[in-house]
């Protein structure tokens, strides 16, 4: 049952597993082009209203988490077949984001490779301890651990700490 799952979960994700080149180029027309103009918009509302560059700025965070996800593809060499393609693209978008394409590329390679693995901790990952480790931490650092994977520090105030 479980192989006939698998199998048929194949089938399906198929079409999206290769990159297409139309929809690669449509996505960054439909994404820096709009966040260009909104960012530029931003700008010039600054004369008019402070809450109008709020709203404005708001619409334009969402086209940046866009283009952070086009930068993200490109490091896995997945947003182009090229693999020039991707490295042009994704310094592009590195610039806009702010994050650097071959160093965040190596990193994020390196956190993939070694998620999960209790023995190769560090790279890209949230601080997780075992049961045991738990148990043996000094009670600073059981209260510290707590803190940390709180959901409202670790999804909410952690973007801000890591980025």
């Amino acid at each position: 049952m479980a192989n006939h799952n698998a199998k048929e979960l194949r089938k399906q994700v198929a079409p999206y597993e290769s990159s297409n080149i139309k929809d690669s180029i449509i996505q960054i027309i439909n994404t820096v082009i709009p966040f260009l103009v909104l960012w530029f918009l931003a700008y010039q509302s600054l004369e008019i209203s402070y809450l109008l560059t709020i709203g404005i700025a708001v619409l334009a965070a969402g086209f940046m988490i866009r283009i952070f996800i086009i930068f993200h593809d490109c490091t896995h060499h997945s947003f182009f077949r090229n693999r020039t393609a991707n490295k042009v693209v994704g310094t592009l978008t590195g610039v806009l984001t702010l994050f650097p394409y071959s160093q965040w590329g190596h990193e994020h390679s390196v956190h993939h490779a070694t998620s999960s693995n209790l023995d190769k901790r560090g790279t890209g990952d949230i601080w997780v301890l075992t049961v045991d480790e738990y148990m043996a931490a000094p009670m600073w650092t059981k209260l510290a651990y707590r803190l940390y994977r709180n959901p409202f520090v670790m999804f909410v105030l952690g973007r801000f700490i890591s980025f």
